[in-house]
C-alpha cells in the first residue's frame, strides 16, 4: 500500500479530514466528484455548536459538556448511540478552538437554537453565514497549501469515484472516473461523501427508505445523492437508520417559483432570536423553538387544516438583530418588509386578530399566561403590529439525513460482522449514528468537524503504524531494494529492478507521494489558480506562506449598458453583474457552489449586494475567471483582489 491518504468529499469533513492527516505528517490526496469544494456544508446558516469554548467562558455561559451531551442524547431519542455522541459532545470545544486557532476564524457570537439548554451555537461578526466563513477558510488553505507543499498535498475535482478497492476486510485504495478515463489509486481511505438528501435518482435511498418524502423539495445541493453511502453497503458495509431523515420546518417559498424542487433554508437562528411561525388565520400553533421534527409535524396539522401558508415573521427588533440575514433573503426575493396593517392583509385575517395573537404573546414571554405550546425561551419583545416587519412564506424542506453508514467511536467503518474494516474510514454526514433520530441545529458542522479530526487522526495513526512495522514501503525501503543493469548491447540503456521483480524505465518520472504521476497531472488539469489569502502568513502549525506568484487577473476591456445586460434574463441566456462587471453565467450554472437556483434570482441583474454577503471577491478570479465578459459601461470594476 502507498503511503497516502485518500480523502474522497472536499465538503467540512472532508476538508477537516485532509489537514488533520498533512498536519500530522501524512500525505494527502483529496478526490471530489464536483468541480467545487464546499458540499453543503457552505450552505449551513446558523453555526457550529460546542460546549465549554473560551466564547462561552467569556460570555460567562453556564453550559457544560454534561448539558449538551445530554441535550444531543434527548434530541436523538431511541436511535442515540452514547459511544458516538460523547465524541460529537465532548470532542466539540477543542473543534471550535481548532478552527479559531489554526485557521484564525472569527467565533465569538454565541445563539441558543431549538433543543438546547443553553446559547452554544457559535457564528462569527463577519456578514457570512457560518458554514460558507468555516468551510472556505479551509479550503482557501488546502489550495494553497497544494501550491506550497505539493509533494505532500494534491487535489483532483472533477474526480467522481466509482468503487471503493478491497482485498479480504482490507481496503487497498479507490477507483474514480476523470474526464471519462478510469483511474485506480491506492492508499487508505476516509469517505465524506455526503447524506442523501437530494438522491432523486432511479435508486433513491428516499423512496427505499421513506418514499413519504421523495415528492418534498430540498435545500440540499444535486450533489447529495448518497454515492459513498451506496458503495460502502455494495462491499459489505452497514447502512444504519436509513429512514430517519431530517426534514426542516422553514423552507423560503419562492413567489415566483412555488413548486421549485429545490429551496433555500431558513436560518434556525431566526426563529432563535424571536421569529414566530403564524398560520393562515394569523395564529400562532406551536413552540417555535422545539425540534424540528416537532415543528414540520405541527405545520403538516396546519395544512390539513387548511390553515396555510405557514408565514415566518420577525419584528423590527428580531430584523435589526438579523440584518444579514433580512437582506439576503429579501434580495433573492424570499422575504418582504411590511407594517402590521400590511401583514394582516397578506395573511387574510383582521388587524384585531393579529394584535391579539401579538398581546397573547407579549403577555406569555412576560409570564402573565402559560403558552399553550410550551414555549421557555422569549427574544426580541414585545411584537406590535404598528410595527414593520419581514415575512416569509415557509414550507417544510428535506435537508439532512441522519442515516448513513455505521462507525465506532474512531470513525472506523464496521463490516457485516459489526467489526472494522482496514484502512477505511467515514465521518461527516456519511456517517450514520452520530445524531440519533432527530440532529440538533448547529451540529451538522460540528459532526464535520469532529469526525472530520477523528478519521483524519485514526487513518493517519494506522498509516503511520504501516510504515513503523513496514506494511508500507517508504521511499528509503525501496532505495534499498533497486539493482541496476546495465545493458552491453544497448550503449546508455539503464533498466532498475526492484526486488518484488517489478521494473522502472530509465525516463519514468519522479511522482510525489501524495499521489501518482497521473494524479499529479490530473490535479494540475482540476485545480483552480491559488490567490493570495488574507489569513495565510503565519509560522503557527499547519499555517502557510502566501504563495509568492498570485494569478493576474484582467477584467477585458468590453463595455456593456445595463440594458444590454438586462435583455440575457432567460435560463439559457444568463447575463449578471458584479461589482462593475459582467458575466455570462448560461453554461456555468451547474458549476455554481450555490447550485443554479441562487443565481436565477439575479437574471439580466446586478447582484453585487448578494456577492458581497456570501463571497470575497477572489472567487471571480479563481473559479470564474472563463465567464467574465467584460465591464458595466460607466462604471468602473471594483473587485478588491
Amino acid at each position: 500500500m502507498a503511503p497516502r491518504v485518500i480523502v474522497v468529499g472536499g465538503g467540512l469533513s472532508g476538508l477537516s479530514a485532509a489537514h488533520t492527516i498533512y498536519l500530522a505528517g501524512g500525505n494527502v490526496l483529496l478526490l471530489d466528484k464536483n468541480n467545487f469544494f464546499g458540499g453543503n456544508s457552505t450552505k449551513a446558516t446558523s453555526g457550529i455548536n460546542a460546549s465549554l469554548t473560551r466564547t462561552q467562558v467569556d460570555e460567562k455561559i453556564q453550559d457544560s459538556v454534561k448539558q449538551f451531551y445530554d441535550d444531543t442524547i434527548k434530541s436523538a431519542r431511541d436511535k442515540a448511540r452514547p459511544d458516538l455522541i460523547k465524541v460529537l459532545t465532548y470532542q466539540s470545544a477543542s473543534a471550535v478552538e481548532w478552527l479559531q486557532d489554526v485557521f484564525n476564524l472569527d467565533l465569538t457570537l454565541v445563539s441558543r437554537l431549538g433543543g438546547h439548554s443553553q446559547p452554544r451555537t457559535h457564528r462569527g461578526h463577519d456578514a457570512k453565514f457560518p458554514g460558507m466563513a468555516i468551510t472556505y477558510a479551509l479550503m482557501q488553505r488546502l489550495e494553497e497549501l497544494v501550491e506550497s507543499d505539493p509533494e505532500r498535498i494534491q487535489i483532483i475535482k472533477k474526480a467522481r469515484v466509482t468503487k471503493i478497492n478491497k482485498e479480504g476486510n482490507k481496503i487497498t485504495g479507490v477507483t474514480y472516473d476523470f474526464g471519462g478515463e478510469e483511474s485506480s489509486i491506492d492508499g487508505v481511505v476516509v469517505l465524506a461523501t455526503g447524506g442523501y438528501a437530494a438522491d432523486f435518482s432511479d435508486s433513491s435511498l428516499l423512496k427505499k427508505h421513506r418514499p413519504d418524502t421523495f415528492d418534498l423539495a430540498s435545500t440540499n445541493g444535486t450533489h447529495a445523492t448518497g454515492d459513498g453511502l451506496k458503495m460502502l453497503m455494495e462491499i459489505g458495509g452497514n447502512g444504519i437508520d436509513l429512514d430517519k431523515v431530517q426534514v426542516h420546518p422553514t423552507g423560503l417559498v419562492d413567489p415566483k417559483d412555488p413548486g421549485s424542487k429545490w429551496k433555500f433554508l431558513a436560518a434556525e437562528a431566526l426563529r432563535g432570536e424571536g421569529g414566530l411561525l403564524l398560520n393562515g388565520e394569523g395564529q400562532r400553533f406551536s413552540d417555535e423553538l422545539g425540534h424540528r421534527d416537532y415543528v414540520s409535524g405541527e405545520m403538516w396539522k396546519q395544512k390539513e387544516a387548511k390553515k396555510w401558508p405557514i408565514r415566518l415573521v420577525l419584528n423590527s427588533k428580531a430584523s435589526n438583530v438579523l440584518d444579514f440575514h433580512t437582506r439576503h433573503y429579501s434580495g433573492r426575493g424570499l422575504m418582504k418588509k411590511m407594517s402590521g396593517k400590511e401583514l394582516a392583509k397578506d395573511i387574510g385575517c383582521s388587524e384585531s386578530t393579529l394584535q391579539k395573537t401579538f398581546s397573547n404573546y407579549n403577555e406569555i414571554a412576560d409570564g402573565k399566561q402559560k403558552d399553550p405550546f410550551g414555549k421557555k425561551f422569549f427574544h426580541n419583545l414585545p411584537f406590535n403590529i404598528d410595527d414593520t416587519f419581514h415575512v416569509a412564506v415557509m414550507e417544510p424542506v428535506l435537508h439532512f439525513t441522519m442515516g448513513g453508514i455505521e462507525i465506532n467511536d474512531k470513525a472506523e467503518v464496521l463490516n457485516s460482522e459489526g467489526k472494522p474494516f482496514e484502512s477505511l474510514y467515514a465521518c461527516g454526514e456519511l456517517a450514520g449514528g452520530v445524531h440519533g433520530a432527530n440532529r440538533l441545529g448547529g451540529s451538522s458542522l460540528l459532526g464535520c468537524v469532529v469526525y472530520g479530526r477523528v478519521a483524519g487522526s485514526s487513518a493517519s495513526q494506522y498509516l503511520f503504524q504501516k510504515v513503523i512495522t513496514g506494511g508500507i514501503s517508504t521511499a528509503s525501503q525501496r532505495l534499498g531494494q533497486i539493482s541496476l543493469h546495465i545493458d552491453p548491447s544497448t550503449p546508455g540503456k539503464i533498466s532498475v529492478e526492484w526486488a518484488d521483480g517489478s521494473n522502472a524505465s530509465s525516463d519514468a518520472s519522479y511522482s510525489p507521494a501524495a499521489g501518482g504521476k497521473k494524479q499529479e497531472q490530473q490535479s494540475q488539469r482540476s485545480a483552480a489558480p491559488v490567490m493570495k489569502g488574507d489569513k495565510a502568513d503565519s509560522k503557527d502549525p499547519g499555517k502557510v506562506s502566501k504563495p509568492s506568484d498570485p494569478v493576474e487577473f484582467k477584467v477585458p476591456e468590453k463595455e456593456y449598458s445595463m440594458e444590454e445586460v438586462a435583455k440575457h434574463n432567460k435560463k439559457d441566456d444568463l447575463w449578471i453583474v458584479v461589482k462593475g462587471i459582467v458575466l455570462d453565467v448560461t453554461d456555468w450554472l451547474d458549476e455554481h457552489p450555490g447550485g443554479p437556483q441562487a443565481l436565477f434570482s439575479h437574471m439580466g441583474k446586478d447582484a453585487s449586494e448578494e456577492f458581497e454577503m456570501l463571497h470575497d471577491d477572489e472567487v471571480i478570479p479563481k473559479y470564474a475567471a472563463s465567464i467574465v465578459i467584460g465591464r458595466v459601461q460607466g462604471q468602473e470594476p471594483r473587485l478588491e483582489i
